[in-house]
């Protein structure tokens, strides 16, 4: 019997963390927990990661880094389009690639938007990585929204896209429940869920 690469080992670490944190949150999953459901010893996750914080680093850098490119891309997509991009572009742009990337019929990534939406509950350090991972997103987007909205301060459009994160929480973590705004995961629906929701978001983000 072939042992496990350090490839395997690692993937194997994350998967189990991933899935620890989505049903208990941070503070409740030991390293201990996650050797066990990972099926390694303590030594493999020291050797790969080093403590239990530059895990969750690791995990939650595993899912934020495709959705930060993409939103990066379609925001300069957006503002190539345009002199400047209008409020409900920014918000097409800033919501679609989570959503998109995180509302599959999959086991996998049902558990996904449980871990994410368990994060932005959660206390220190937690919180600080979050935010950290999305920092080159929020500030793009601050900037976007400054040019298409200058009579308003930085500190309220912070203040307004940190509402706008808490109801794309809500919507992932709703996904697929009898009353969510996404029913399931076609492209029509998660289209029309996120069109409802710029249309919705936009007069609140321009009053």
């Amino acid at each position: 019997m072939t042992s496990a690469t350090p490839t395997d080992t690692k993937a194997q670490i994350l998967n189990a963390t991933e899935v620890l944190i989505a049903e208990r949150g941070y503070a409740s999953t030991s390293v201990r927990n996650i050797i066990s459901q990972a099926g390694v010893n303590i030594a493999a996750v020291h050797y790969h990661f080093g403590s239990k914080e530059d895990l969750f680093r690791a995990v939650f850098s595993r899912i934020s880094s495709p959705m930060v490119e993409a939103q990066l891309s379609l925001l300069a997509a957006a503002e190539s389009a345009q002199q400047t991009a209008s409020v409900e572009a920014i918000l097409q742009a800033f919501l679609c690639p989570p959503v998109e990337q995180l509302i599959q019929n999959t086991d996998a990534q049902m558990i996904r938007c449980q871990f994410m939406g368990r994060c932005w509950s959660e206390p220190e350090p937690v919180q600080s990585i979050a935010y950290e991972s999305f920092k080159a997103s929020r500030v793009a987007f601050l900037d976007a929204l400054q040019q298409a909205l200058p009579d308003q301060s930085r500190q309220t459009l912070h203040w307004k896209l940190d509402l706008v994160i808490a109801t794309l929480v809500r919507l992932i973590s709703d996904a697929g429940k009898p009353n969510a705004l996404l029913k399931g995961a076609e492209a029509d629906e998660i289209d029309a869920a996120i069109e409802r929701l710029v249309r919705f978001l936009a007069p609140g983000m321009s009053a």
